[in-house]
Formats: C-alpha cells, sequence, structure tokens
C-alpha cells in the first residue's frame, strides 16, 4: 500500500491501534470485500483465512498475524483507505 492510498485519518489509526502495515497489505492480497452500512471493507472471514494460509504458507505462519486476524479496512469509492480498527461485533452484510 502507497502512502497516497492511505488518509491521514488511516494513517493516525494504523499508529494508534499498533497495527502493523503488513496487516493491511494481506488485507488487499487475501482478504474478502463487502459491502456493508454504505462502505466497502475489507475483512478475514473464513474463506479470506484459507487464501491467507495458503499464501503465508501454513498454519505455523498464520500464527505469526493471529493477533490481527479481527482486523478490517473500510475503503472508500476512490479505492482510498478511509480508516482501520478491530472488529468487535459481526458485520451484517448489505
Amino acid at each position: 500500500m502507497n502512502a497516497e492510498a492511505l488518509t491521514l485519518h488511516a494513517q493516525e489509526r494504523l499508529q494508534q491501534r499498533a497495527i502493523p502495515p503488513l496487516v493491511i497489505i494481506l488485507l488487499e492480497q487475501c482478504g474478502s470485500l463487502i459491502r456493508c452500512c454504505g462502505a466497502d471493507r475489507l475483512i478475514f472471514d473464513k474463506a479470506a483465512l484459507k487464501r491467507l494460509k495458503r499464501h503465508l504458507g501454513g498454519e505455523r505462519n498464520l500464527r505469526v498475524i493471529e493477533r490481527w486476524l479481527d482486523v478490517y479496512a473500510v475503503l472508500g469509492d476512490n479505492g482510498q483507505l478511509i480508516t482501520v480498527a478491530r472488529q468487535s461485533r459481526r458485520f451484517w452484510r448489505d
């Protein structure tokens, strides 16, 4: 993810919530895109975890980023990353 694709708000939230940029890159590569509450969100759902496990080379490597599997990213309609957060409840798909 390049700096132009991040809003200032997203940069601040990444830092405040101690989410490494690698997690955002993995969300972009393996995460599932859902439309929820009028925005696009990238999440690690069951299908994304399968892709992520295959991408990282197995269950053992998945444990390295296990603490960030509840992270999601909100994308704007222009493709810019608006914010990142930790999922505290279930998302309902539109």
